[in-house]
């Protein structure tokens, strides 16, 4: 398969390591000084590059019939103005905020301990979230994934990084030296806690969910996410 990598910085250096590990070619190599993209040949496109880039990336590869997937955070106005887009053009798509395959699992649990302790007021819940000092959002985009479903199973109603009243999802951002990504999520009582936690111990991890999606959405077209590729609806 012919990859196109839409950022160059250590996730796109760690995706082209697996790519190429798991017999794939890399045709192109996006970053900020790129002035010229030659989408011929490109059988798929893997976009990790930065907020002000990611939807002319997304948009320009539905223009030439190319399927990408995005893992860039911190352009999400633009979502749905980029589905509306390749609904037009026939393209295909895929948007996580973490392709991690630990990490959508971690997502599924998240959801289905919401939903058991929807009905447990006694119990208050608390997020915390430490990445490296690079990383330049906060919260993270995976952090605000699990807030939000949260909140579509129970009767919280927004997240903050402050807990702004009883119905408020509080969530702390750390950054401490090269963390790639540790997220956990507490239920407190005075009696007792519930935690779950998922830690990240380097990129690979995300990397290989990321080509393995860019796998998968080969000759498919739609707007689809990690559920899809893992068959977990």
């Amino acid at each position: 398969m012919n990859i196109g990598l839409f950022g160059y910085g250590k996730m796109g250096r760690m995706i082209e390591q697996i790519a190429l590990e798991r017999g794939h070619t890399i045709v192109a190599k996006v970053d900020v000084n790129t002035t010229d993209v030659n989408y011929n040949g490109m059988d798929v496109a893997i976009d990790f590059s930065t907020p002000d880039s990611a939807f002319h990336n997304i948009t320009s590869c539905f223009e030439h019939g190319v399927p990408i997937i995005s893992g860039t955070t911190g352009w999400l106005s633009d979502y749905d103005k980029a589905v509306s887009f390749c609904n037009e053009k026939n393209g295909a798509f895929i948007y996580a905020s973490n392709f991690s395959l630990g990490v959508n699992v971690f997502f599924e649990l998240n959801s289905y301990l919401a939903k058991i302790m929807s009905g447990l007021n006694q119990y208050g819940v608390t997020m915390e979230e430490i990445h490296h000092t690079q990383k330049l959002d906060a919260p993270s985009g995976t952090a605000i994934t699990l807030a939000e479903d949260i909140i579509e199973n129970t009767d919280y109603v927004a997240w903050n990084s402050e807990k702004e009243n009883e119905r408020t999802i509080p969530i702390t951002s750390k950054r401490e030296g090269t963390v790639p990504g540790t997220h956990t999520i507490s239920y407190e009582s005075k009696v007792d806690d519930i935690e779950i936690k998922h830690t990240a111990h380097n990129r690979e991890g995300f990397a290989l969910g990321a080509v393995i999606a860019a796998e998968w959405i080969k000759g498919k077209s739609g707007v689809f996410s990690m559920k899809d590729v893992l068959n977990l609806r």
